[in-house]
């Protein structure tokens, strides 16, 4: 009976244990977080061409800088996994799809910010889920040195009839805004988002 007690004891702390580490992650529970170490061998640059850029229509191209959390200082060598759906709306895959691709399709990219902090990706407009009222948006997690992963505010569209104002007025957006204006010719239209790491991140 001893031992059985004292297996409890130990279960119960160790139990306590992950879920006091779990509540002092970083930005808090992240599902699909760890798809940002899903690269492999690849070599990690600050500009990169998501899929289907070349031969698809409504093509974009999204830049910015990220910051360390006073918002003036350049982070370099942070880690941004951006992924998105097509133009129907779905996140596609095929059938070497394998870990995270099978669920974020394969219209993703991972970035690595420079030494001025800066980032580029080319790729199309994504599409509202089918049959839905849901803004069209970019999924982006950010993996900084030495710190956990966490999600930033997606992207999202300033003239997306779908955007709500919930989105556009957020009071504390993670990472700041996240809603971007497309401007230039019909051939590719460009916007600038900014980051600011640890911003209205829970525990940062």
């Amino acid at each position: 009976m001893k031992h059985l007690v004292t297996l409890l004891i130990s279960l119960i702390l160790i139990a306590s244990s992950c879920a006091q580490s779990q509540s002092t992650q970083v930005g808090g529970s992240c599902e699909g977080c760890e798809a940002v170490n899903d690269y492999g061998k690849k070599t990690l640059q600050s500009i990169d061409t998501i899929h289907g850029f070349k031969t698809e229509t409504d093509k974009i191209k999204i830049n910015g800088t990220v910051y360390h959390k006073d918002g003036k200082t350049p982070a370099k060598d942070v880690v941004l996994y951006v992924y998105h759906t097509d133009q129907n709306g779905r996140y596609p895959t095929n059938t070497s799809s394998k870990g995270w691709e099978k669920r974020h399709g394969y219209l993703r990219t991972w970035l690595k910010t420079d030494e001025k902090g800066c980032y580029t990706f080319y790729t199309t407009r994504p599409a509202s889920y089918p049959n839905s009222t849901v803004p069209q948006h970019i999924h982006i997690t950010v993996k900084e040195p030495n710190v956990s992963a966490y999600y930033v505010e997606d992207f999202y569209f300033s003239d997306d009839p779908n955007i709500t104002p919930n989105i556009v007025k957020r009071a504390k957006p993670r990472g700041g805004s996240g809603v971007i204006t497309l401007k230039g010719n019909a051939k590719i239209k460009t916007a600038t988002r900014d980051i600011i790491l640890g911003l209205n991140i829970p525990n940062y």
